[in-house]
């Protein structure tokens, strides 16, 4: 089998878990399949978590995860399962949209797919995006406070306070400089007497 045949197969294998056949029709179930459909404003709902009210996430955390025990969980485990949850509600709204024709029966059979096959793929992709927000923020902390600093030196210098305490003090520093390379070439010029040498003899 040749690379090109097994790209093939891979593809259709991954086309198959990312879509359901009802009524003769191919429905993709990954909402990134509409991306060429989305405008900025929809892409920018889909891609970033926290979009959805939290009590509408709350009310449908059983029924994506009817396994799971949610006082249990961590946090940050609580987090990632909940931004999930948030992408179901957002890709079967998205998917209601592009295929109003749908019943509510086959919405409900794009559902269960959903829930088996997109499941740890959603998670994986929370999970990416919580980074990815967590390092913008360290960046853009980093670079606020950075600007805070400059900012407090500049409007430090601009101070008639500071020009009346530096100007003593850059001539202080002018003086001292200048004093110590005055002695340093002075006695640069200055002959250097040494004691004679001892001599030594026998008696």
């Amino acid at each position: 089998m040749t690379t090109a045949q097994e790209q093939d197969i891979q593809l259709q294998r991954r086309l198959q878990q990312d879509s359901i056949l009802l009524a003769g029709k191919t429905i993709y179930i990954n909402p990134f399949l509409y991306w060429r459909r989305f405008d900025s404003n929809t892409d920018r709902w889909l891609r970033e978590p926290g979009q959805l009210p939290e009590e509408q996430i709350a009310s449908n955390r059983s029924r994506f995860y009817p396994e799971l025990d949610w006082t249990s969980l961590e946090t940050s485990d609580r987090e990632i399962k909940d931004g999930a949850v948030e992408m179901f509600l957002k890709s079967l709204e998205l998917i209601g949209t592009f295929h109003p024709e749908l019943s509510s029966g086959h919405l409900l059979e794009v559902e269960r797919k959903m829930a088996i096959t997109k499941k740890r793929s959603f998670e994986r992709w929370v999970e990416k995006s919580y980074r990815r927000r967590a390092k913008n923020e360290t960046r853009e902390r980093r670079r606020f406070v950075r600007d805070r600093f400059w900012r407090s030196w500049g409007e430090w210098l601009a101070l008639e306070a500071t020009h009346q305490a530096l100007g003593p003090a850059v001539a202080l520093l002018v003086l001292t400089g200048f004093g110590g390379w005055w002695l340093g070439s002075s006695n640069s010029t200055c002959p250097t007497l040494l004691p004679p040498p001892e001599q030594t003899g026998v008696r």
